[in-house]
């Protein structure tokens, strides 16, 4: 599984190391990303989520099924 956020949709982003004596070496910023199960309500079931904690406080702020919602609409979660 790669290495998204199934709620914000936010993925690895590619950057520079810099030394101290200025040379440039790629890198990859890394997501905070975690598996946590939650159970869904409104299906009455449990699911496992892939998500970052930004997504993890934008279900805290929405709700689950606001937020799950919001990502189909967006195309980052598939049911």
């Amino acid at each position: 599984m790669s290495k998204i956020c199934q709620i914000t949709g936010k993925k690895a982003m590619i950057g520079n190391n810099v030394s101290h004596s200025n040379r440039k070496t790629k890198r990859k910023f890394n997501v905070n990303l975690f598996t946590k199960k939650f159970y869904w309500v409104e299906e009455k079931t449990w699911i496992n989520l892939s998500i970052s904690a930004a997504g993890l406080r934008t279900i805290n702020k929405l709700g689950l099924d606001a937020a799950i919602k919001q990502a189909q609409a967006k195309g980052y979660y598939k049911a």
